[in-house]
């Protein structure tokens, strides 16, 4: 709940504390950050939207780019709120349309998202967001994805960021947001 104290108004809830951290899950010594309770509570998905659609608005955004699925999650309320448009990055077999194809490494083996081709304009401003910045995989093949079509890749938002796992070097020549960072 946001708190409110005399002569400093509101104060910003703490992001971190909506955040569950799963111990060895999907498997042994991996921490996984779990949204959910972020998303379940009103207020901090709220705050959390609000700082991402601020730093949209500081960057002239036309357009919000998301990766299947989580970045819908986090995307589309931005775009919501300021009155852009939402494209998807998704999964082979998705997309009815022609599209393109961006492919990225995964520990064993490739994986690739797609969008279609008409998704993004031309010189479009995008912002491409999504729920955490692990490895930068399927971010720098979000990227990839605009840049094919023409788009500007203003920014890069994100509700968590694994420091550790270094995705900000593959997508270290972009402005990047993470609201909470482990």
């Amino acid at each position: 709940m946001l708190a409110y104290i005399k002569g400093e108004g509101l104060m910003a809830l703490d992001l971190n504390n909506y955040i569950a951290s799963i111990p060895d899950y999907p498997e042994k010594g991996i921490v996984f950050r779990d949204i959910s309770p972020l998303m379940a509570d009103g207020e901090a998905y709220h705050q959390a939207t609000d700082q991402i659609v601020q730093f949209a608005k500081d960057k002239g955004v036309q357009m919000i780019v998301g990766p299947e699925a989580r970045g819908f999650i986090v995307g589309c309320p931005v775009a919501y709120e300021l009155g852009v448009g939402f494209a998807p990055a998704r999964k082979k077999g998705k997309l009815p349309r022609k599209t393109v194809k961006a492919s990225y490494d995964l520990e064993y083996g490739e994986s690739a998202l797609y969008m279609h081709d008409d998704a993004v304009l031309p010189g479009q401003k995008v912002l491409v967001v999504d729920d955490l910045l692990a490895t930068g995989g399927t971010i720098g093949a979000t990227t990839d994805l605009v840049e094919q079509l023409g788009g500007e890749v203003v920014g890069c938002a994100f509700l968590i960021e694994l420091s550790e796992l270094n995705g900000r070097d593959k997508i270290k020549d972009y402005d990047i947001l993470s609201l909470m960072r482990y």
